[in-house]
């Protein structure tokens, strides 16, 4: 029979970016489409940003993170997986939700690439003009 341990779940999203998280209550290494984090995000920038929920609620080392992110680039991944880790921690201790508030990791950043317009180059870039 296999051993099923608990975990809480939470969905984060960032542009484009879809992360799946589950927040084992264990410590252990985060894990981010079966690889390791420091293997996936080779950046200390990075990093943080996914660390960020850990260092608010003063819980750094006592969950095992395990993600699964898709769409985007590396930068709108990692902050949906932040997004995603926020509100799993949010689940898992209600009383954690108003740190996580007050630093902003709740609120899900809606900004999105404009789209392209007809006759112009991208959204906003227009030909040059030329006087003669």
């Amino acid at each position: 029979m296999v051993n099923q341990q608990q975990y809480y779940y939470g969905t984060g999203r960032r542009k484009t970016s879809v992360a799946q998280v589950r927040i084992y209550m264990e410590r252990g290494a985060h894990l981010v489409n079966g690889k390791p984090m420091e293997e996936v995000y080779t950046w200390t920038s990075w990093q943080e940003t996914i660390n960020h929920p850990f260092e608010v609620t003063n819980t750094v080392g006592q969950f095992r993170v395990v993600a699964k992110v898709s769409g985007g680039g590396i930068v709108s991944q990692a902050g949906a997986i932040k997004h995603g880790i926020s509100r799993a921690l949010t689940e898992a201790d209600p009383a954690l939700r108003s740190p996580l508030k007050k630093a902003g990791l709740l609120t899900r950043d809606s900004r999105e690439k404009e789209s392209k317009k007809y006759g112009l180059r991208r959204a906003r870039k227009k030909e040059q003009y030329s006087k003669r």
